[in-house]
């Protein structure tokens, strides 16, 4: 049996249509974890589907309580064939945003998949239960091929509490370091760079929210009586935020600014293009860091982007000047960026342009995380990406957005490696959310190749990784 073969089957077990009727089954369960009633079937998605899934192929299942919110589970699937093999650890979320049943369009139900053309729509189709289930189908096609092996050791985290920033994640990794010790992290979350490319990043920005607030007294007065007398918290907010990022979207506060792009990243983004697709807003040509390309605006670069501004009441605007004034901004940062001390940096920029009445307060937020593209495990997914794809995957840093990356990265020390099922213009988040079949088919195609290669060759490929990690530290 060789990778080809075992792509082969696979490829025909999905065009039986028994992926899209596993993956119906559990769309139709309505994991909404940001919903306080469906405890019931955030428990069902992990003991009516991915239990038997893994016992199946003789995993071993261990719960694991949640310490921050009881009802948002998590469980460990553990193979341990040979405990001088490899270890993979994979990771899926079983848990899906709000159903959001009344926008979508006639004829679409959130909890039942329907397939028009290339599109199969169901809430979590796309974001997370259609590409953890290409990957538990490829480890499916690769245990029955080898006749009940897998060629490596692996063990499968999911959790039930994703979509509410994960609570609880980071504890369980930190008091089951050693059950969930392993060699390499492969999972599948997020967007592709578009349908047609296949797309492996190594991490992802992080993202850190602050709050800015001015205060300037306990009450509002009449604008007629007391205009141009009193400060407008409101304007001085405005022309504090002008501060931070200009009238182009760049940022202004030297200390949030990232290293320098470097050399072997800015050659990786010089091959990446952004392609928007039909339902994509249209890029702003002259928005965003001078000098850089829109590529390494967003992959490579920092964004303070406001989310949030109130002042008064813009649904009942009075005839006063406001007392106080608020906004929250986000920062999304790359790798090297001082995120922590943020309110401090905002607070001493904004006091040197005139604004120390502007007080920061930082609300949330978790580390960029990046594996080394120069990394051994990087070459060699990409490689086996384009041989069974046929196409030049597009390696990205790190992904745009944020995912919980740095829990497995840091708490856990892992490589990481992210290949995406799923393409931009999906409705992640929204009504009419879909997969396409063309891209469930290609990433099972994919995962079995790069599955059955590390059962080939696991052994020799963390051993490459190790090496190059003690070249990087010895040096």
């Amino acid at each position: 049996m060789t990778a080809e073969k075992a792509v082969a089957s696979a490829s025909a077990w999905f065009d039986s249509g028994e992926f899209k009727r596993v993956l119906a089954r559990r769309v139709a369960i309505r994991s909404e974890s940001q919903r306080d009633d469906r405890d019931e079937a955030i428990h069902a998605y992990l003991t009516q589907e991915i239990t038997p899934a893994m016992e199946a192929m003789g995993f071993t299942l261990t719960p694991l309580a949640n310490p921050q919110a009881p009802e948002r589970p998590m469980l460990l699937a553990t193979r341990i064939e040979d405990p001088a093999l490899p270890v993979v650890l994979c990771y899926g979320h079983g848990d899906v945003v709000f159903g959001d049943d009344e926008n979508w369009r006639s004829g679409l139900d959130p909890w039942s998949l329907t397939e028009e053309g290339d599109r199969w729509y169901g809430r979590g189709s796309a974001d997370n239960k259609g590409q953890h289930s290409v990957n538990i189908a490829a480890l499916e096609q690769i245990y029955a091929l080898r006749g009940g092996s897998l060629g490596f050791n692996c063990k499968f985290l999911f959790e039930m509490g994703e979509e509410i920033s994960s609570p609880g994640l980071a504890e369980v990794c930190e008091q089951h370091r050693e059950l969930l010790r392993a060699d390499v992290f492969i999972a599948s979350d997020g967007p592709r760079l578009d349908a047609e490319r296949p797309t492996l990043f190594l991490g992802s920005r992080g993202a850190v929210n602050v709050r800015l607030t001015l205060h300037a007294r306990d009450r509002d007065y009449h604008s007629g009586n007391w205009g141009g007398l009193l400060t407008n918290p409101a304007t001085r907010l405005c022309n504090a935020i002008g501060s931070l990022v200009n009238q182009h979207g760049q940022l202004q506060v030297a200390a949030l600014k990232p290293p320098a792009i470097t050399d072997s990243v800015r050659k990786i983004l010089s091959e990446i293009e952004l392609r928007p697709g039909a339902d994509s807003p249209q890029i702003d040509p002259e928005w965003g860091e001078a000098g850089l390309t829109p590529v390494e605006r967003l992959y490579g670069w920092n964004t303070l982007e406001v989310l949030a501004m109130t002042s008064g009441n813009p649904q009942r605007p009075m005839n006063a000047i406001p007392g106080k004034a608020t906004a929250v901004c986000q920062l999304r940062f790359v790798v090297g960026t001082d995120w922590e001390n943020i309110a401090q940096h905002l607070e001493n920029h904004l006091a040197a342009a005139g604004f120390a009445d502007v007080k920061a307060e930082l609300l949330r937020g978790s580390p960029a995380t990046r594996l080394d593209p120069e990394d051994p495990l990087v070459g060699w997914a990409l490689a086996s990406m384009q041989k069974s794809s046929g196409k030049k995957p597009a390696l990205l840093p790190n992904l745009g957005g944020s995912l919980p990356n740095d829990v497995f990265a840091n708490i856990l020390q892992l490589p990481t490696l992210w290949m995406p099922h799923s393409y931009p213009a999906c409705g992640q988040h929204a009504a009419d959310e879909h997969m396409l079949k063309s891209i469930a088919r290609e990433g099972l195609i994919m995962m079995t190749h790069l599955l059955w290669e590390f059962g080939e060759n696991g052994e020799q490929l963390v051993a490459a990784h190790k090496a190059y990690q003690q070249k990087g530290q010895a040096s």
